[in-house]
């Protein structure tokens, strides 16, 4: 007779996990087949589990992964009876068992490709992956589908599935229609898993469907402001202390230090700041160091809020709690040490303030009579076209602002040159610097009176 039983591999594999294997003994004989499940931990493990509850409730997805196992249980025992009836030895069972356990369902492995994400603290690609499936499955939904096999993917079904996109409402505008743009991302997410499932041999190399469907993005105008308008902005009587007084300082204080993302500068600590007047701090995108000469005018943004007694840990933004479990995560590798749930808090968190800071620039959009949506990320869009104006070279644009492409200009392996970007920043803000003051008149002449100047000039 045999005998059924999981246990965990006590070393991690090469991606920090620890993978659980069914173990089938008989006569004394072993033999160990490798699960679909792997744990972040050791610990979140039961051995001693005999049904249904081998993966402990403090691992966020205990219940579907015991089922998950709990299914891999049975398709072992009814491979062995088979294998035991047609007299064939336990060695052979290997193959059968892994066959039969290829998931049939894409939805299914859409989903557990998503759990990755978080389980490995990736919440903000969680989120995205995230929103996917959901779209997804309410596509299914919509044409009377539980479900979405692998056989079932074509480039049929995906063109149906970018028609429905186009249906659908902007979440946070519900009176705009969903951007072409966040059409191609979702539809580049589901190519990514479906690329995904072709490595793993779920899909044939030849029944892709995206080798014969494509997809593009078109080009958008970024919105940026001029001088005349952020004057609009500095200039409106607001509450000194109010919610709206913040989101000004903020949006102001993200312009004078090259556009640093709101995710960021929520998360500023007066650790951050140095004696010399330098911001140093860890971008949450790539955990890559930045340090920047801080202006004038960010260090009076940054005195508005200084309070005698401060701690050096506590937020320089009154938005986030200095009293949640997660701000004692300060360093990137602390906040890797945080639980997938308190990861998730956190950005959360951010993403909730983000939206309080967004829905006070909107009201001042409005106070300051300005014709152009006002968001945190229009802060980095303003400052960049302030650089350019200054006749800073597009790869220290790049740099400075710290693009995901980094890898196309000269700084993305390397540190970034805190030198040159003082000299970028100095430059652009310093009201000494006549060449930036004569490019900004220049960019806002209209057509005839730069004429005009350049007649004037070819006469002297």
């Amino acid at each position: 007779m045999a005998t059924f039983t999981f246990e965990i591999k006590n070393r991690p594999n090469r991606a920090g996990k620890f993978p659980i294997y069914l173990r089938i003994t008989q006569n004394r004989k072993h033999k160990r087949i490798k699960t679909t499940i792997e744990l972040n931990r050791m610990n979140d493990f039961n051995p001693k589990a005999k049904q249904d509850n081998w993966i402990k409730k403090q691992e966020p997805n205990h219940k579907k992964w015991n089922d998950i196992l709990a299914k891999e249980l049975e398709r072992g025992k009814d491979a062995f009876r088979k294998l035991e009836e047609e007299g064939m030895a336990t060695s052979a069972i290997s193959s059968i068992i892994a066959e039969q356990g290829k998931p049939s369902s894409f939805l299914d492995y859409a989903r557990e490709r998503t759990n990755e994400n978080f389980s490995e603290g990736g919440i903000r690609i969680w989120r995205i992956y995230n929103g996917f499936c959901n779209k997804l499955e309410a596509f299914l939904k919509e044409n009377k589908k539980t479900d979405l096999p692998f056989a079932e993917l074509s480039p049929a079904l995906l063109s149906k599935f970018k028609s429905y996109l186009h249906t659908l409402h902007n979440v946070r505008e519900p009176e705009k229609m969903l951007h072409p743009n966040t059409i191609a991302l979702n539809l580049r997410i589901f190519k990514t898993i479906v690329n995904k499932a072709v490595k793993e041999g779920l899909i044939k190399p030849e029944k892709n469907p995206f080798l014969s469907f494509e997809n593009k993005t078109i080009k958008t105008t970024k919105e940026k402001l001029t001088d005349e308008e952020l004057e609009r902005i500095k200039n409106l009587e607001l509450a000194e202390g109010s919610r709206i007084w913040d989101a000004r300082n903020i949006f102001l204080f993200s312009f004078y230090c090259a556009g640093i993302r709101i995710g960021d500068l929520l998360q500023l600590r007066w650790m951050n700041t140095t004696p010399e007047g330098r911001l140093i701090y860890y971008m949450g995108k790539n955990h890559k160091k930045r340090d920047l000469l801080l202006i004038q005018p960010a260090k009076e943004i940054l005195q508005l809020y200084w309070k005698e007694g401060a701690k050096p840990t506590d937020y320089i933004f009154p938005l986030l709690d200095n009293d949640q479990p997660f701000a004692g995560a300060i360093m990137p590798e602390d906040k890797e040490t945080l639980s997938p749930v308190m990861k998730q808090k956190l950005v959360e968190q951010v993403s909730s303030k983000t939206s309080i800071v967004n829905n006070n620039l909107k009201k001042i959009k409005e106070l300051a009579e300005l014709n152009k949506n006002l968001t945190t990320h229009i802060s980095r869009h303003t400052f960049a076209s302030k650089a350019k104006q200054a006749g800073i070279p597009d790869g220290r644009i790049k740099n400075i602002l710290a693009h995901s492409n980094l890898k196309t200009t000269e700084g993305y392996m390397g540190e970034f040159s805190t030198e040159e970007d003082d000299k970028v920043l100095s430059s652009i803000f310093e009201e000494s610097s006549p060449k930036a003051r004569i490019m900004a008149k220049i960019n806002e002449m209209k057509p005839e009176d730069l004429e005009r100047l350049m007649d004037i000039i070819k006469d002297k």
